[in-house]
Order: structure tokens, then C-alpha cells, then sequence
């Protein structure tokens, strides 16, 4: 969130035409899905560790503080995440693992684990667009999506914006079926890509159920040990003009090519805990 005012302007301008454009056409332009694939494909690092603090702001501004760790390892093309709820003592031990396979053709698999219930549950497809945890992400958002599932197109062709001073591609994702906008939760999504970084740093998804628009803001980008990290992240959920709800990420102490197994990334590991 640097040069926010330059930000802010362009994404006026950017939503102007947004809101007006209740239909994007589903078809795909191999110069954007080109862009999308860098984006895919990026360096991200491996074997990471990291502190993150979930807050949690309704309506009226009231704050919920949840400290989480995070650890994150490759598993060849496949990558494992495991997350421990620390803090308050409602959500203390808590777990949620996943699997987020790079076949398109299998479901990733996540587990929740819930201390109070002594139980793990693992989330089925038809749940993955549920709220994860009381905050502005859902399941799966917590997994990368299958370039195949989606068309790309830009949203204007040749036009180029900026997001903090930085040049920005603005591409439409339209998901190819009713079972991706059911699974996801959203109808179609905005998404402001830096070419020199291949990242995306601003998205807006349009949520299938309720009026709401999903604003997607990484205010901050570090780059630790070669990898670029948005280290704070801003989720806002809008109808119309008024904020519902809002979920800030931040990540601290992040660290790649740690000493993490891989028989960390289990069931049975979640549910003893750190």
C-alpha cells in the first residue's frame, strides 16, 4: 500500500467500468492466460516458516486478534501447509491442514481440527466456499487454483494501470463452470498482476452468494532470501458502498529452507499439536 493515493485513483477507475460490466465474455486470450501461467509457475520458496496474525474488524470496528504458525513445504509438484491457531484460548490448537495437489484432475484435500470437539474434520468440495475461521478468506482460498478451470482475458487490451506506482496488468478470471463458482464461491474476479515480480498484488472477486464484492489488497510486498512475500494484506467484503466485514494478514518472522518433514504434514501431527 504504497503510493495509495495513485492506488486508490486507479482503482476508481478500474471499478467504474467494473460495476457496469455485469457480463464478462467467457473466452480466453492467450497473451493474458500467458501472464497468469508467470504467475503460477513464480519461485515461492519451500520449506517455510512464518508468525501471522489473523484480525478480525466487523461493521462497527470491534477487533478480533488470532496468532497463528504457519509452516509450508514441497512435496514435488504438490505443497503441504499447516497452520496452529496460538492465540486467544477459543481457538488455541486448532489446526488446518492442506494438501494442494498440482494435478488438475484431484481435489485438494484439507483437514480442520477442532480441540474443543477433539475431532478433525476434513472440509468436503461443497464446503470450500465457507468462511475459513469467522474471516473474509474461505476454504478455498487457502489453495491455488487450476489454470484450467478458468478463462483469462485482459480488461482492456494494451491499456496498462498501476497499483502503488508499479505497472499492472488487469485481468478478468472467469470460471469455466457452475461446479468452479459453486466450489469457490465466486462468480467471476478482477485480478491486478505486476509483471516484474509475476505476482498478483489487488484482486476483486464478485461472491456468488448475498451482493458482495471481495476486495483483495496486498499493502505490503517484502522480498526475504530472493522470494517476493506479501508480508500484510487487507480482505474487505463490501455491499454496495457499506464495509460488512474485514480480515488483515500480516506475516512476520518469515523464513525459507527450514528443517520441516514431512511427517509434520499429518493428521496425526495436527492434532497433537506444536
Amino acid at each position: 500500500m504504497r503510493n495509495m493515493c495513485m492506488g486508490r485513483w486507479v482503482l476508481a477507475i478500474m471499478l467504474t467500468g467494473a460495476f457496469t460490466a455485469n457480463v464478462v465474455v467467457a473466452s480466453d486470450d492467450p497473451q493474458a492466460r500467458a501472464i497468469i501461467e508467470r504467475v503460477d509457475t513464480r519461485d515461492d520458496g519451500d520449506n517455510q516458516t512464518s508468525d501471522m496474525q489473523m484480525i478480525l474488524i466487523d461493521k462497527r470496528g470491534n477487533k478480533r486478534v488470532r496468532k497463528i504458525a504457519t509452516f509450508k513445504k514441497d512435496n514435488g509438484e504438490d505443497t503441504h501447509r499447516l497452520m496452529f491457531f496460538l492465540h486467544p484460548a477459543d481457538v488455541k490448537d486448532t489446526a488446518f491442514l492442506t494438501y494442494d495437489y498440482d494435478d488438475s484432475k484431484r481435489d485438494d484435500d484439507q483437514w480442520l481440527y477442532l480441540p474443543a470437539l477433539r475431532k478433525t474434520k476434513r472440509i468436503a468440495t461443497s464446503d470450500k466456499s465457507g468462511s475459513f475461521m469467522g474471516s473474509d478468506l474461505n476454504y478455498s482460498d487457502m489453495t491455488s487454483r487450476d489454470l484450467e478451470d478458468y478463462d483469462y482475458r485482459f480488461y482492456e487490451k494494451g491499456k496498462e494501470a498501476q497499483v502503488r506506482g508499479k505497472k499492472v496488468w488487469v485481468i478478468w478470471s472467469t470460471p469455466r463452470s457452475k461446479d468452479i463458482v459453486d466450489e469457490t464461491g465466486y462468480e467471476k474476479s478482477l485480478l491486478f498482476v505486476r509483471p516484474d515480480i509475476d505476482m498478483v498484488v489487488r484482486a476483486i472477486h464478485w461472491v456468488k452468494d448475498g451482493g458482495y464484492l471481495k476486495y483483495v489488497d496486498m499493502r505490503q510486498l517484502e522480498e526475504i532470501d530472493g522470494i517476493w512475500v506479501a508480508t500484510d494484506t487487507l480482505v474487505t467484503k463490501k455491499r454496495g458502498k457499506s464495509t460488512v466485514h474485514k480480515t488483515i494478514l500480516t506475516f512476520d518472522n518469515v523464513r525459507f529452507n527450514q528443517d520441516l518433514n514431512f511427517d509434520m504434514f499429518s493428521i496425526r501431527r495436527m492434532e497433537k499439536g506444536l
